[in-house]
């Protein structure tokens, strides 16, 4: 296992992905330093093609840089092996979905218990934590029911506890709400700000949103593959974002 070194929980310097298409090069990022704090609460914002999603692949480390260094809880991504890499994410990174990305053969109870039979947790203890997160998300009544019979704003929270079962060091949410009404969008970002003040989770949120982006402690403006700003959320002018 590759040398730990203190820091943020999430570092990047340098990093830059280009992607191929056909004869065209695409620069998706162009040379990103970003560090995250144990604690923090970030959304990401920026126009279609600025480069959100992809700076969130490379903060989960989803996806590798073209050039450039991440480290992951103190940990350098390059010098780990592929299933080093998947062990630490597992343990690390928590993911929350736009479209849910649940399994539509399994109940929401099922659902949240995957992530851990995939990190070899028996059985007993992977349906007591599944039943304990998901009461913690007011979910203890549909626990049996499976995707197509829940809402998309319950399903949300079953995605958020399939999240969060890990115990995870960092929750990070692509466009968490893109997929919801106005006021389950609400919801789900009131439990997620509830998440991080009383447990005092690490969350970074890409969104295109404002009324999402405000509720973060620091928002980051990526424009053409590069930070714009990065500060307190009070401080950044939404004039160029749009709203769907």
């Amino acid at each position: 296992m590759a040398e730990k070194k203190s820091g943020p929980v999430i570092e990047l310097k340098g990093v830059k992905k280009v992607y191929q298409m056909g004869e065209v090069q695409v620069q998706a990022l162009k040379g990103v330093d970003l560090a995250i704090n144990k604690g923090e609460f970030v959304a990401i914002i920026g126009h279609s093609g600025s480069g959100k999603s992809t700076l969130l692949n490379m903060v989960g480390s989803l996806d590798l840089p073209s050039s450039g260094r991440i480290w992951l809880n103190g940990v350098d991504i390059a010098t780990l092996s592929e299933s080093e890499l998947a062990q630490t994410r597992g343990r690390t990174v928590g993911y929350i979905f736009q479209f849910f990305n649940l399994m539509s053969t399994l109940n929401a109870l099922e659902n949240v218990m995957l992530p851990l039979m995939f990190q070899g947790v028996p059985y007993g203890e992977r349906k007591e934590r599944a039943e304990k997160i998901l009461k913690r998300l007011g979910m203890e009544d549909r626990m049996d029911h499976h995707p197509n019979e829940l809402s998309g704003g319950e399903q949300q929270r079953v995605a958020i506890a399939r999240a969060l079962v890990v115990d995870p060091d960092v929750l990070l949410a692509d466009e968490p709400t893109g997929n919801l009404d106005y006021k389950t969008g609400l919801e789900i970002i009131k439990l997620l700000k509830e998440l991080h003040e009383e447990e005092k989770k690490t969350i970074i949120i890409v969104t295109h949103e404002r009324f999402i982006a405000q509720q973060a402690k620091r928002i980051v403006q990526l424009q053409d593959g590069q930070v714009l700003s990065d500060g307190k959320a009070s401080g950044v002018n939404f004039n160029h974002i749009k709203e769907k």
